[in-house]
This record gives structure tokens, sequence and C-alpha cells, in this order.
């Protein structure tokens, strides 16, 4: 067993971290080479486990974001009292889509699959993994007490939209694999593999890689101390099936939250439960054939 988990602490291979910096590369380069997209201030960043460091071979996407910084959204967290901002210029969640389509399908002819509510999706081909390119603007939240949070603002193709906190949750990531002689990143990439094998073995379904990226990180950081892989794994379930059990508590200090802790972890939106965590600690558990 230690064996095998200290066998799954690494990230992709040498081969695949090669493909996914090409993708990363050619999108970028699609991009600036797009003529409309001259007179646009863009920020061009990747997230998620491929930014994070906690992708696995099997999850290997690259995600990319696309950042107009033309136009800022904001709110306040005091209702009523204000609401988003006006857009003016040339620069709406329609334009942008549409460019940065344009300026995909020139790089990438017949592999570009724009049906998404949210990113296109870049397929994969020989030297390249498959991408998504999600179009965003700047967003930020303004606090009673005059401070502010920024963030992304995301437009779904039905004119929805969502928050994202990127910068949040590369920063809190890096913060606790310090705190943890960088034991957190390693076991988050244990437990995808855990995750990953379940899949392929027909133990339990599919499971969100960056529900399970925040699954461990609401784990205490004295976990990832322990003396062995097979001690820290045992902890890391234990707390998740434990920590989640009973109703979503009424005081928000006490609820599970996102990487980026702007975010809870669970509420009505999500597209996942406390009940999926337990359910996934729980096979997570009885793969690994744990004890008590």
């Amino acid at each position: 067993m230690e064996e095998k988990l200290a066998s799954w602490t690494g990230p992709s291979s040498s081969t695949e971290q090669d493909k996914q910096d090409r993708t990363e590369r050619m999108i970028r380069e699609a991009i600036k080479g797009h003529a409309a997209f001259d007179s646009c201030d863009l920020r061009i960043y990747t997230k998620g486990s491929y930014a994070n460091n906690t992708n696995v071979k099997t999850d290997s996407d690259v995600d990319v974001a696309v950042q107009c910084r033309d136009v800022t959204y904001w709110d306040e967290s005091s209702p009523g009292t204000r609401t988003l901002s006006a857009h003016r210029g040339i620069w709406t969640p329609a334009k942008l889509r549409s460019e940065l389509e344009r300026a995909l399908l020139v790089k990438f002819p017949g592999q570009v699959d724009t049906a998404g509510s949210v990113a296109f999706r870049i397929h994969s081909g020989s030297a390249r993994v498959d991408a998504d390119v999600v179009p965003c603007f700047n967003y930020r939240r303004y606090f009673a007490n005059g401070t502010h949070r920024d963030g992304t603002k995301v437009f779904r193709q039905d004119g929805t939209s969502l928050i994202n906190y990127p910068d949040q949750q590369l920063k809190n990531g890096k913060d606790k694999n310090t705190r943890t002689s960088r034991y957190y990143k390693k076991t988050v990439r244990i437990l995808k593999r855990v995750e990953n094998a379940m899949v392929v073995d027909g133990k339990h379904k599919k499971v969100p890689s960056f529900f399970v990226e925040c699954l461990v990180y609401n784990c205490p950081d004295d976990i990832f101390l322990r003396s062995t892989w097979t001690k820290t794994v045992r902890g890391v379930i234990s707390h998740i099936f434990h920590g989640l059990e009973g109703a979503e508590p009424d005081d928000g200090s006490q609820r599970w939250r996102e990487v980026n802790e702007c975010k809870y972890l669970f509420h009505v939106n999500q597209a996942w439960s406390r009940a999926d965590g337990r359910a996934f600690a729980k096979a997570a558990w009885n793969y690994l054939g744990l004890t008590s």
C-alpha cells in the first residue's frame, strides 16, 4: 500500500507536461495573432489543475482563461445599493466570444467545439492535450468596510454568468503546500489517482477533479505531516467523511470553502453535495482497504 501511494504522488509525466506546455503556447499564439485583439487589453493565463500543479495524467487537460481587462464588472456586498456597471466600449461578452472563436478556428481548424455553455473545447492531437478556453472579464466585489476582492466574470451563452477567483485559488494552494512541507499537493494527486482508478474499475462514479482538490484542501494542515502516506491518506479520507456528516452549518465560519476561500463549497447551485463528498470518501476508503 505505502509503495503504491508514494508512486501516486507525482505530477503527470514529462512527456505529458511537454504536450500541456505546447497546447498552452499554441493557444497563446492563436490569440496574439488575431488582429481584432490588437487593441484589446487581454490577460491570457492557465488556471485549474495544470496551473496549480495538481494534475495527473488522466486529468491532464489545460484550462486557459482569456480575460478582457478593458471592461470591469462590479457589485457591492450591501444589496440594493448599486447594480452591475453598465458596459462601455466595444467588448461585450458576445463580441469577446465571437472574436475568440475566430482566432481558435484559424489555429485549430476542425478541432474546436463551440457548443459549450462557457468554454471552447479544443480537442487533442498527437502532440497536444485537450484544452478548455474560457473568455472572461475583470470583476470586482466591494465590501462595506471599504475593501474589495478581484476575480473574473464569466458569461454563459444563455446570458447568465458566474464569478471565479483563479488568482486566490493559485495563491491558497501554494500557501497550503508550503505550510505542509509540500505534502498537500502530493496528497491531492493521490486522491485524484484513487478516483481515476475507482472509475476504471467500476467502483465509483466519476468525481470532478476540482471537487477532489477542494475536499483535500479543507483538511487540517497537520494531517499532511504524518509519518507515512498511508497514515496521511487515511487521515484525509476520514476527515472528509466525518467532516461532511449532517446538514450544512448555519455558521459561515464552519462551512467548507473552495480552494479560493471566496466561495462556499456547498450551496444550492453547486454541481455536488455533502453526500457526494462522503460517498467519495467511503468508496476511496474501501477501495484502498484502509482500516480504522
